[in-house]
């Protein structure tokens, strides 16, 4: 929508609550829903799109006092007892994240779920709760936690689980934790969202992901079907220790990335030296689709992250084709020679 085709009610309404770039998005956003009007969308439509926005509006304002704080998503089957072995890995896999500084985040039922929760505590939890006619209600941990959130639909709860995690724990489960997994790996693979760690956590001498893992070569790469690098976008272990470090590891140095129209912009904790640059160009030129990887400054474009305005960048134009090797390179950022260790 272009300014000069703002309707200046809906311009003097937005005043009174955003300016400069935010008051821009939500004239777009009142546009949008006056459209729905105009179209003569049908009841069963507005009620639909109306639900889904108090949802979304409902989860932003829960998750904005804990922005700054990392969050880890655990997934897993709702029907696991607190005798079985995946549960007793999963309440202490919740133990040792929290113990790191990480927010744990679950579906908000029972099983692995109410497990993670239990090991982390309901202060360091969040519950992102489906309403279905049976199996999801609240784990005692989480139930009446103002960090409890329920939610009518699958897509705005799993929208949430994207945007607001900084790494995914998944334990053996059903229909839904593959739903998950294979959402995050594909949102992943196309670069639908940020690169961030998955672990996939088994109980000693398990065979779940194993067989999970099998399949996928088999069945999947041995097909042609996924790339031989889409293997770097997840990690398999029997091991909480394991899984944990393999977290931590990946914010070492890295902190964060946002795109600026074809440049990835990647923040760090410290400047690389110039032999670690020099590397990391050997290294990956092949994910290049033009110039070198550079160090840099926040751009200007960056404006609005003021609050990482001060972190040094690493900047490239990548070919997007191949995020497993991305992965990589992220990886690398944090083993690289830094201006800190030398």
């Amino acid at each position: 929508m272009k300014e000069k085709d703002v309707d200046p009610r809906v311009r003097q309404l937005t005043a009174d609550v955003a300016g400069g770039k935010a008051a821009r998005i939500i004239e777009e956003m009142i546009d949008t829903a006056l459209g729905f009007g105009r179209d003569q969308a049908t009841i069963a439509e507005l009620k639909l799109m109306n639900r889904a926005l108090k949802e979304m509006r409902a989860a932003a304002s829960v998750f904005s006092n804990y922005h700054r704080v990392r969050k880890v998503a655990v997934f897993g089957s709702a029907r696991t007892k607190p005798e079985e072995d995946e549960y007793k890995v999963a309440a202490a896999f919740g133990r040792e994240i929290v113990d790191k500084g990480y927010m744990v985040i679950t579906g908000g039922g029972e099983g692995i779920m109410g497990a993670a929760q239990k090991g982390a505590g309901a202060e360091k939890s969040f519950g992102l709760n489906i309403r279905l006619p049976f199996e999801q209600a609240a784990n005692p941990v989480i139930h009446g936690d103002p960090k409890l959130l329920n939610f009518n639909y699958f897509f705005t709860r799993k929208l949430n689980f994207a945007k607001e995690t900084h790494a995914f724990a998944l334990f053996p489960g059903g229909f839904g934790t593959h739903d998950e997994g294979f959402e995050i790996l594909t949102l992943m693979q196309t670069g639908k969202m940020p690169i961030v760690p998955i672990v996939m956590l088994d109980k000693q001498n398990g065979h779940y992901w194993e067989m999970w893992r099998r399949f996928i070569t088999n069945d999947l790469l041995n097909n042609g079907l996924i790339s031989p690098t889409d293997f770097n976008l997840f990690h398999v272990t029997y091991d909480v220790c394991d899984a944990v470090r393999h977290i931590s590891a990946f914010y070492r140095n890295f902190h964060s990335y946002r795109w600026v129209r074809e440049k990835m912009v990647i923040r760090i904790h410290c400047k690389l030296t110039a032999g670690g640059l020099e590397k990391l160009n050997e290294t990956f030129a092949d994910v290049l689709a033009c110039g070198l990887i550079e160090q840099s400054q926040a751009l200007e474009e960056e404006a609005d992250d003021h609050h990482l305005h001060h972190m040094p960048r690493i900047v490239l134009t990548p070919n997007k084709r191949d995020f497993g090797t991305l992965r990589l390179l992220l990886d690398a950022l944090n083993t690289a020679p830094n201006e800190k260790t030398g």
